[in-house]
């Protein structure tokens, strides 16, 4: 069986197990929302080193010992019953449901896309850069500081030509990437109160995201339609003009040692385009979307994740995460 670990308003999960059932494939959402409240996990260890388990919600029973291949998507917080209504109840019963799904999904006997701790370590902004640059990826110059006079100071090497970035990218908290201006400049002792990323500003309002499943690279060039979204192109994805492109040698063979130093299966790469048209690396999400790019430019970027959780749960993934192509 496939678990996917989603929710069911998630429209990239829903055309992921669309290809898979018409495959014939035994699939399973798994809501993470569900827990503890309308859904029941139990697991049991014997003396002798069996583990099993079982997850009955919406779906049913599933036996956790079926899973063979998991995709780590979208998990969405837990839901405590609303009889538990003490703050300090409700933290407790957050914290045991985490302890205990953090133990499922490590004693799952299943290939992950991406492994749930893995997929945590390689969000991590400044490692993607380090490791970016030492995988033979160019990127922009980056300071990242609470301290103002770092921050002046890294903007002054720069004369002035950057962009400032948020660390994290929940609903709440999302920012877009914005130029810094005079302005800004002027809020620089705010730096204190946050970090906040700071980079080389790159001008022309072309990127090129590059979806990658296991050993499969989709590169689409986006170029944004309205100057306004010059420096952050996720704003006008429907308005952008988006094609399927190809990417550098040097550039794929560094992304595909990018992505076995994080230790992920799936990432959407994220590059900026020089006036000079060179590639600079700026993230790659675990997690993120793919949708926009496949309806513009045909690419089978669904097809190509549901059939590699389909050779991960028939056993035709190799150790090393890679499924054969075609």
């Amino acid at each position: 069986m496939i678990g996917v670990v989603s929710h069911e308003g998630d429209p990239h999960a829903t055309a992921v197990l669309d290809r898979l059932r018409s495959l014939g494939a035994d699939v399973v959402l798994l809501d993470t929302a569900d827990l503890p409240s309308q859904a029941a996990l139990s697991t049991s260890q014997d003396p002798m080193g069996g583990w099993s388990g079982t997850w009955t919600g919406r779906h049913g029973e599933v036996v956790l010992s079926t899973l063979r291949a998991m995709w780590w998507r979208r998990p969405q917080p837990f839901t405590v019953d609303p009889r538990v209504t003490r703050p300090e109840d409700v933290r407790f019963a957050l914290g045991e449901t985490a302890a205990m799904v953090s133990g499922l999904w490590a004693c799952l006997d299943a290939h992950w896309v991406n492994d749930p701790v893995r997929d945590e370590v390689a969000s991590v902004k400044m490692l993607q850069l380090k490791l970016a640059a030492q995988c033979g990826l160019t990127v922009p110059r980056t300071g990242m500081t609470n301290d103002p006079a770092v921050a002046r100071r890294f903007l002054d090497s720069l004369a002035g030509r950057a962009v400032f970035k948020a660390f994290s990218a929940t609903p709440r908290t999302w920012r877009e990437t914005r130029p810094v201006r005079a302005e800004d400049t002027a809020l620089l002792d705010r730096v204190a109160l946050a970090p906040v990323i700071f980079q080389e500003r790159i001008d022309g309002g072309v990127d090129v995201r590059v979806t990658v499943v296991a050993s499969r690279q989709f590169p689409a060039r986006i170029e944004v339609s309205d100057p306004r979204f010059e420096f952050d192109v996720r704003l006008d994805t429907q308005a952008a003009r988006i094609t399927a492109c190809d990417l550098p040698s040097e550039v794929a063979a560094g992304l595909d040692r990018l992505m076995a130093a994080l230790g992920i299966v799936y990432g959407a790469a994220d590059f900026r385009v020089t006036p000079e048209g060179e590639l600079r690396f700026l993230e790659v999400n675990p997690a993120g979307q793919w949708l926009f790019v496949e309806m513009e430019t045909g690419q089978p970027i669904s097809a190509a994740l549901a059939d590699h959780l389909l050779q991960a749960d028939t056993g035709s993934v190799t150790p090393g995460g890679r499924a054969p192509e075609g």
